[in-house]
């Protein structure tokens, strides 16, 4: 029986959330390994990074990857999720806003920098999510996290107060967030009302599917999988004998002519991704060992 196994790209609809889709997706593929790389809430939609079978150890390198973002900011009212879905919370006068005074704000807020997560929020806190303490009405403290916005800019669109923008951030950043604390530099308040992720690293939302195309393509026979290498495309890579494939795939260490690196890809001469190295001295361990394709080809 040949196992589904490789990368997946969705592009997710407004109104599911992303465990909605994965469970669609597993209902599809009829697989029950699926997992996501970057969670989005209900109302936005974009690039939903998915692993299938047993690519699902390979999740973390799409989990740390930069992500991109477009998307619409309302300025001139607050709510209590800083996002469209929540409860208007208060409104204010919006002072007459350019193009060039709103982007060198906008360009001031790029770099390393700490964020606050928001109440409205799937992090938890003594095992419980912030957004069910916010339902109850209790606000807790929550410990700022190091991000990077790479860049920042912003466009007004057709309608009084709403501008577009373009955002390159890295995981864990709240756009949400970093637009609330824009509008406030432009001593308004604000919040999204519209996000769309539109690439996760290398992996553009161009290249995804909707659920609906997936579905059809499975129906039909169609490979809709990237490889597993596709997860790892960051990683430096080796190529490595039928022998040290084999002696990788019992966990046992190699020794290799490899790039200088602490981590790397091994890959057999069919370009298969055989395992993730770790370097220990002078020699490699495994730390996360694929299935061979043939062998499943010939089950």
């Amino acid at each position: 029986m040949t196992t589904s196994n490789g990368l997946l790209l969705v592009d997710k609809p407004k109104g599911l959330t992303s465990h909605d889709v994965v469970a669609r997706v597993r209902k599809v593929m009829n697989e029950q390994r699926v997992g996501h790389a970057g969670t989005l809430d209900p109302m936005a939609t974009g690039l939903l990074v998915l692993a299938i079978g047993p690519s699902t150890r390979l999740l973390r390198f799409a989990q740390s990857e930069t992500k991109h973002y477009e998307g619409v900011v309302t300025f001139g009212v607050r709510t209590d999720s800083l996002d469209a879905d929540g409860v208007v919370e208060e409104r204010r006068d919006v002072p007459d806003l350019d193009v060039t005074s709103v982007n060198e704000v906008a360009t001031s807020m790029t770099g390393t920098q700490s964020q606050v997560p928001p109440m409205v929020s799937a992090l938890k806190v003594k095992g419980k999510r912030l957004h069910a303490l916010a339902r109850e009405g209790v606000i807790v403290e929550r410990e700022p996290r190091t991000i990077t916005v790479s860049s920042f800019s912003l466009a007004p669109t057709s309608i009084l107060n709403e501008w577009s923008f373009d955002v390159t951030c890295s995981v864990g950043t709240y756009v949400r967030v970093l637009l609330s604390d824009l509008a406030e530099r432009l001593t308004t308040l604000g919040h999204l009302s519209a996000l769309r992720r539109v690439a996760s690293g290398n992996h553009d939302v161009h290249d995804a599917l909707t659920l609906d195309e997936i579905e059809l393509r499975v129906q039909r026979g169609d490979h809709v999988l990237k490889p597993p290498t596709a997860f790892v495309g960051q990683l430096e890579r080796a190529l490595v004998s039928a022998e040290e494939e084999r002696r990788l795939r019992m966990g046992q260490r190699v020794s290799l002519i490899a790039p200088i690196a602490d981590e790397i890809a091994a890959l057999n001469d069919a370009g298969s991704l055989v395992a993730v190295l770790e370097r220990r001295g002078d020699v490699w361990q495994p730390v996360v060992v694929m299935p061979d394709e043939n062998a499943n080809a010939h089950e």
